[in-house]
């Protein structure tokens, strides 16, 4: 049964399926699926889940010896991961039923047309321009709450105290990921893949930002208000943990108002058949964001170009907007290390690598730009260095994706590992933005 298990495993890490809506071997351990809540990367493409040709799945009533239940799909998946036969340097049968034809009570699932969408190439393009668009909309959302909240109109937050001026956009993106993230993922995901990595991976996780919590907190611990910044960590873990169960719970409430609406009108539960995976339909999607992107593009190095001799904040923005897609991207391409664990064997895999160096990362890098703005201290260092900031950083971290990941693993069964997950996100990175910020302000006497 042990054996069978690690097969079992195995099996899942190669799959190249994502979120709630793909077909896997149900294992006691949970720590893949958890790590795997809030983004999986380019493994949530359709191009890389399937190949390109026509495949059929079998599935047994009866069960081998060890009692697991083993598809010919997962047999499939064997030919792209032959690393599964290889544990501790041990061979390991195949099951019975596979080793021998099916037997008349086999039930031959109905042939699936896959590779009718984009090929492979242009699915990655497709993504990015998703990405890219959405998360462009996730830059101005987050500036829009900042000016809303912060000292100039509400003045709920600032960056002198454990309010900082993110938290209100992170407690919005992990709200909303408890919508579009858990509760109608799936639903969304029926449409098209790409929207939904698109909000969530685009526009959620760039309206959300790690790096500029992480960073709020160290500036406070340069001007020695040390108690503030362990409070600040605490008070906005907390907020957002509580944004995306309360997202969740109201998600779940109007889904089941949905379905108590169409119960009585007799359509049944609450479902979206409509699906966006023809060739024309999502080449014709690609166009368009195509064309979108270069108009965004082409206004913001505009907008960049006139305001960066006059407006230090509008050209903080504009030039933000610019390269925060870089930032999209490589937090996308990161994600693909949620689930795998270390090391051939799958080490930690419980740990969600992929947000965790992404997070870690933006925190780093930006500690070393404020570090490097204190020592130039120019306009034009201040205005490219907020950008950097507020774009390429703010992208490349989440806290929308943290949020997911931390309830899932709240709710597993080794809730645990939230609070461990949590504590070695926040101390690595704050400890990293110490050393790289606050020692060569002290040691070199920067204005602070």
């Amino acid at each position: 049964m042990e054996q069978m298990s690690r097969v079992g495993s195995s099996f899942r890490r190669c799959s190249l399926g994502t979120s709630s809506s793909h077909i896997s071997i149900q294992i006691d351990n949970d720590a893949e699926s958890v790590s795997e809540a809030g983004d999986i990367g380019d493994r949530a493409l359709p191009s890389r889940r399937y190949s390109d040709r026509s495949s059929f799945s079998l599935s047994f009533d009866n069960r081998s010896e060890t009692g697991a239940v083993v598809s010919i799909q997962d047999v499939e998946n064997l030919q792209l991961c032959p690393a599964i036969f290889h544990h501790n340097a041990s061979v390991l049968p195949l099951p019975p039923q596979l080793t021998s034809p099916p037997s008349t009570n086999a039930i031959v699932a109905p042939k699936q047309e896959f590779g009718k969408g984009l090929p492979m190439f242009l699915d990655y393009a497709s993504c990015l321009l998703h990405l890219s668009v959405f998360g462009i909309l996730g830059v101005l959302t987050r500036y829009i709450l900042q000016k809303l909240f912060g000292p100039g109109v509400a003045g709920v937050t600032s960056d002198k105290t454990i309010l900082y001026l993110d938290l209100p956009s992170n407690m919005v993106g992990s709200f909303l990921m408890g919508w579009f993230g858990v509760v109608f993922k799936a639903d969304i995901s029926h449409v098209s893949e790409h929207l939904a990595i698109a909000i969530t991976t685009g526009y959620l996780g760039s309206l959300t930002t790690y790096s500029g919590w992480n960073q709020k907190m160290v500036d406070l611990s340069v001007s020695g208000h040390w108690l503030f910044s362990a409070v600040g960590f605490l008070v906005g873990l907390f907020l957002v943990a509580f944004s995306i169960i309360f997202g969740v719970e109201t998600a779940k409430g109007f889904r089941w108002l949905l379905n108590e609406m169409n119960r009585r009108a007799g359509i049944g539960s609450f479902k979206i058949n409509w699906k966006m995976d023809s060739y024309s339909h999502q080449l014709a999607v690609m166009v368009l964001l195509l064309v979108l992107l270069g108009i965004l593009w082409g206004v913001i190095g505009a907008l960049v170009k006139a305001e960066f001799k006059h407006s230090d904040r509008d050209a903080q923005l504009w030039f933000a907007c610019m390269v925060g897609p870089l930032g999209v991207w490589i937090r996308w391409f990161l994600a693909r290390l949620n689930g795998r664990g270390l090391g051939r064997t799958g080490l930690l895999k419980w740990i969600p690598f992929g947000t965790l160096a992404a997070n870690i990362s933006a925190a780093s890098f930006m500690a070393a730009l404020a570090s490097v703005n204190k020592a130039v201290n120019s306009k034009d260092s201040n205005t490219v260095v907020a950008g950097l900031q507020f774009g390429l950083m703010g992208c490349l971290s989440t806290v929308s994706t943290f949020a997911a990941e931390f309830n899932a693993m709240r709710k597993s069964n080794n809730s645990w590992r939230a609070y461990a997950y949590a504590s070695i996100t926040i101390c690595v990175s704050y400890s990293i933005g110490i050393l790289i910020y606050c020692v060569p302000v002290w040691t070199k006497g920067f204005d602070r």
